[in-house]
């Protein structure tokens, strides 16, 4: 850190959402209490004019208009992609008492999981290519949007933090590799404070590229989302109240040809090394927010993963996908979002003081983080 001393935790000190439920933890908070969700278009403002698959139920940000967030300069060249992470990336500032100064700008930095970035804006850039008279006349301008980081680097540039910038695709788990990622830059010195988390857009290629494959399961949802968090380092005065500690975070992967089996001992062995890492017993941990991919048999794996590693424990769930449907990359930031919600809005201080996020992807990624609520911190 910057003041010379080693950094021992890592706390959330603000954090800014988007999902199907509005803007905000409150909303994410009531829709995953109550099961239920604001009316929307029904996807029609994120297919963008294309043809909705179907079978498949379509969860976007309801009415989400970027230049409510971001002003209206320079938006003509933003995906979906980076407009959502950019707007969540805002609210989680915006959560905090004051703004990152000057002098703090070369300690901070944005890490952020995604799956490809935008696959609507690589269609069409390439699509574009073919249909043009002459493919080297298809605009420039959108080609940066094709790139896997640019929106961890749009909200640098557009809040001047230069330090550490990563993007990290990993599927189903993207939003908790770039939390353990954060973390682990964090508790050793690269960086004083980080905007993280995770965002998945919408769009009718992906969409129909989801309903060809038969990955998901019947009568599953197709959502969309964003959720940052500000993560800082515990050696100095937060920015903000800390909301919760990032005690740990593990991620792992098993091919899927050893079975769903493998990948629930896979699951297991990351939620007991989180939990032994973070001094906690599995009696400890007071609610999960599950997240299992949308894909048919998956939430029963994540359940037999989450079982074992809490040694048969079964605290409170918050079923976060079942609400929100399947929203990939993003996932594991709108869970931890919902957790943190569900803390503020309505979990007595006196349930506990550890919460749990899980993670299974259909390609057998799992992933889980330990968090532990502001009552326990002081």
């Amino acid at each position: 850190m910057s003041s010379g001393t080693a950094p021992t935790v890592v706390r959330i000190t603000g954090y800014g959402v988007l999902s199907a439920a509005g803007a905000g933890g409150k909303a994410l908070y009531e829709s995953v209490r109550s099961g239920a969700l604001p009316s929307g278009d029904g996807g029609a403002e994120a297919l963008a004019g294309y043809p909705a698959p179907p079978g498949v139920r379509l969860l976007p940000v309801p009415d989400f208009a970027p230049r409510e967030y971001l002003g209206r300069k320079g938006l003509g060249a933003l995906s979906r992609t980076s407009t959502l992470g950019m707007a969540a990336a805002e609210l989680a500032l915006d959560s905090l008492p004051a703004l990152v100064g000057p002098e703090e700008r070369a300690r901070t930095g944005v890490v952020m999981g995604t799956s490809t970035g935008s696959a609507r804006a690589f269609a069409e850039f390439f699509r574009e290519s073919y249909e043009a008279e002459r493919p080297y006349l298809v605009s420039p301008a959108l080609f940066p949007g094709l790139l896997l980081n640019h929106c961890a680097s749009q909200v640098a540039m557009r809040h001047s933090y230069t330090g550490l910038n990563a993007s990290l695709a990993g599927g189903a788990i993207s939003a908790l590799s770039a939390l353990r990622f954060a973390r682990s830059a964090l508790l050793t010195g690269r960086a004083d404070r980080l905007l993280t988390g995770g965002v998945e857009e919408l769009n009718a290629q992906t969409a129909w590229a989801w309903q060809r494959s038969g990955a998901l399961g019947e009568q599953a949802a197709l959502g969309e989302g964003s959720a940052v968090f500000v993560l800082e380092a515990g050696g100095g005065a937060p920015a903000g109240t800390p909301l919760a500690e990032l005690t740990a975070c593990e991620v792992a992967f098993t091919p899927l040809d050893e079975g769903p089996h493998a990948v629930a001992a896979s699951l297991a062995r990351c939620v007991e090394d989180a939990l032994r890492a973070s001094g906690a017993a599995p009696e400890d941990v007071c609610v999960v927010s599950a997240g299992a991919s949308g894909g048919a048999g998956w939430s029963a794996v994540e359940a037999r993963g989450r079982g074992r590693g809490l040694a048969g424990h079964t605290p409170e769930l918050l079923r976060v996908q079942d609400v929100l449907g399947e929203t990939y990359s993003a996932g594991g930031g709108l869970q931890l979002a919902a957790l943190l919600a569900h803390w503020a809005g309505g979990a007595a201080p006196t349930t506990g003081a550890w919460g749990l996020v899980t993670s299974v992807g259909h390609d057998g990624s799992v992933g889980a983080a330990v968090l532990r609520r502001p009552s326990a911190i002081g």
